[in-house]
């Protein structure tokens, strides 16, 4: 199980991931995730990271296979609904949801879905 804090950073970065995958940031993305952050409990550390990995310009596809990664070894966790209400509300903020925006969405939950199922895999594979 990865830290609080760093699960939080995470958040940041797949957001950001989301918002590039077209290409470029759009002002209402960011305007919806400001507005979306401002009632989480950890939304200046979410912010924080996105705002990061914005000046940084990281990679998104190594940055989303790093974010999978971190939640796979976090686990299944509640905060996931979060995130996933803050992808497609952002996606939504700008011309509505793009193809590269809801294949990332869809992605996410299946890699993420697939990721756990092969850690139960694997764990019933090392006690039976």
């Amino acid at each position: 199980m990865v830290s609080r804090e760093r699960l939080y950073r995470t958040f940041g970065e797949l957001l950001y991931v989301l918002a590039m995958s077209d290409g470029v940031i759009q002002k209402e993305e960011v305007e919806t995730l400001e507005e979306i952050l401002q009632g989480h409990p950890k939304g200046k550390e979410i912010k924080w990271s996105f705002d990061y990995e914005s000046t940084n310009q990281n990679d998104i596809e190594t940055l989303y296979k790093k974010v999978i990664e971190v939640f796979s070894d976090n686990g299944p966790d509640h905060e996931y609904d979060f995130m996933i209400y803050a992808l497609t509300k952002i996606a939504d903020a700008s011309k509505g949801v793009n193809a590269e925006e809801q294949k990332l969405i869809t992605n996410f939950s299946n890699d993420l879905l697939e990721r756990f199922v092969k850690d139960i895999e694997k764990i019933k594979e090392k006690y039976t």
